[in-house]
């Protein structure tokens, strides 16, 4: 019986970020055909004066939260839990893309305004993922306290990948590193208080629907022909901090929300980007799959710093690595 379940569970890691992929290159192929409201509302321009979509994040949300309700042997809480996530992440975050004005930045900006009297689409977006947070917590169950930890995961991890949504192709490969320390660290073979079997943890099994998503688009954002914006980089951060909630141990799950934490506080201090740009290792995987940074003098700016309408610290800027218009942000949760 423990080789039946384990080989169900390896089916279903497989067969979830098949689906996922599939369902955002389908999704993405639909929108560019029809685009919501037409092509301009979703277009942007680059920092190499080059136009880029923000179709990219609504395919990679829908495809990742289609793939969730359909994969196979998903338990019900958790499947609940990710397609919750990835949906109230994407409304909120897509709301922030289209309507937003980059003149507040981070939680400072945001909540600061707000403390003024001043409602900006960011502190909707604050209220809107930890809303969300609270349902998709809630779904998964648990304990006071788990709910709790899992509330900061989801709306956490929502930002956190989003602050770091600033170069082509930079959240998604964090993305891809989150999910493969979760299913490293997430053991093989149980899920929650279910029984031992054989086969790949849930952490593998969860966070492989939303990697399955991102790696599907991943050409069109280093190509720099569309962005994840908040829509997507919210909505994947969040589906990962859903696996993490519903996958991990309580010390592991309060592990990663310190971690969590500890990154968000630093982004309204410390540009991610410069210390990715001053460490060499970082610098390479960076770049890697990239086109080349414009040359020094020209109009994208030179290697070392952010062109117009480009971000500099990751607290978080104005729009993310295709920006300029002032209506693309970057900003919390």
């Amino acid at each position: 019986m423990r080789q039946v379940h384990g080989v169900r569970r390896a089916a279903a890691s497989v067969i979830g970020p098949a689906l996922a992929a599939g369902a955002a290159r389908g999704a993405y192929a639909l929108l560019r055909a029809r685009p919501p409201g037409g092509a301009a509302t979703w277009t942007r321009t680059n920092h190499r004066g080059e136009p880029v979509t923000l179709l990219e994040g609504p395919a990679a949300a829908a495809g990742a939260a289609l793939a969730a309700a359909l994969t196979p042997r998903l338990a019900g809480r958790a499947r609940a839990a990710l397609v919750t996530a990835a949906a109230g992440a994407a409304a909120f975050g897509g709301y922030d893309d289209l309507a937003g004005s980059g003149d507040r930045r981070g939680f400072r900006g945001h909540l600061g305004a707000l403390a003024h009297g001043e409602v900006t689409t960011g502190a909707i977006k604050i209220g809107g993922i930890g809303a969300t947070g609270v349902a998709a917590s809630g779904l998964l169950g648990g304990a006071p306290l788990d709910v709790a930890v899992n509330v900061g995961l989801i709306a956490g991890g929502a930002n956190l990948l989003n602050l770091f949504d600033l170069r082509p192709g930079r959240a998604i490969k964090v993305a891809a590193l989150a999910g493969g320390l979760l299913a490293a660290t997430s053991r093989p073979g149980t899920a929650g208080n279910g029984p031992v079997t054989a086969g790949p943890g849930p952490g593998a099994v969860l966070a492989g629907i939303p990697l399955g998503a991102g790696l599907a688009l991943a050409g069109e954002d280093l190509g720099e022909r569309a962005m994840l914006g908040d829509a997507g980089a919210n909505a994947l951060g969040a589906m990962l901090g859903a696996a993490a909630a519903a996958s991990l141990p309580r010390p592991g799950r309060v592990a990663v929300l310190a971690g969590i934490i500890a990154l968000t506080a630093a982004s309204e201090k410390v540009s991610f980007t410069k210390v990715i740009q001053r460490t060499p290792p970082l610098h390479w995987l960076d770049m890697l799959g990239r086109r080349p940074m414009p040359a020094a003098g020209s109009p994208g700016g030179s290697p070392g710093e952010p062109g117009p309408g480009q971000a500099g610290p990751e607290s978080p800027g104005p729009a993310t690595h295709q920006p300029a218009a002032p209506r693309t942000t970057a900003s919390p949760p």
